[in-house]
């Protein structure tokens, strides 16, 4: 008998798992104080740090970590998990491999996960650290499990996330409870938007049924 393939889903963090948009919004802030809630919105609908990077028409030369030498420990003291995602990873880390493609650096996002008990759902945890590319983190995930976009699902908040995993062909589902708005989201031609975290494991269903 074939043995079905492993299936993978790929979270974002900022704002699909942790409540983190408002705290982001402020430190961006104190670094770009011309940013207003749409500008601060609109890094976000490709790569963030391609887009900062042509918002200060320089590279980067020490500003990210800047940023998270004031983003990381308010994220600890102050941001708080986004109601019932906790139960949504305990479901589907029984059925699926879970990893967090993320923006925001490894070593925090396993610090924010252990304190909710949820570290150990995550077997990989890609952040910053790691690459500023989600379409090279991607392609870490395919290499080390010797799989492709197909087996894959990626849950995000954002436009641009949709954008890089196209570049792979991977589908995704929008949450929106996070930064961008529906339509935004919408954008990105998404499986599907759910509107609460207790909508997620029937989308990753259905999206792997698909035949």
């Amino acid at each position: 008998m074939e043995v079905p393939a492993r299936k993978f889903v790929l979270f974002d963090f900022d704002g699909v798992i942790a409540n983190s948009m408002a705290l982001s919004f402020d430190v961006s802030q104190q670094f770009h104080p011309e940013l207003d809630h749409d500008s601060y919105r609109e890094l976000f609908e490709g790569n963030v740090y391609r887009s900062l990077e042509e918002m200060r028409g320089t590279p980067d030369t020490g500003h990210r970590d800047r940023y998270f030498a004031e983003y990381v420990p308010r994220l600890h003291s102050e941001v708080e998990i986004i109601p019932g995602i906790d139960a949504v990873i305990n479901s589907l880390s029984a059925e699926y491999t879970l990893s967090v493609v993320s923006s925001t650096p490894s070593s925090a996002i396993r610090t924010f996960l252990s304190a909710h008990e949820l570290l150990e759902k995550f077997p990989d945890i890609l952040g910053v650290d790691v690459h500023t590319s989600k379409v090279e983190k991607m392609r870490m995930l395919f290499e080390k499990y010797a799989t492709d976009a197909a087996h894959c699902v990626f849950i995000t908040d954002t436009l641009g996330d949709m954008r890089e995993a196209q570049e792979h062909r991977m589908g995704t589902i929008g949450v929106s409870w996070g930064l961008h708005t529906r339509a935004t989201l919408q954008e990105g031609m998404p499986f599907r938007i759910v509107r609460q975290p207790a909508e997620i494991p029937d989308a990753v269903e259905d999206y792997f049924a698909r035949g």
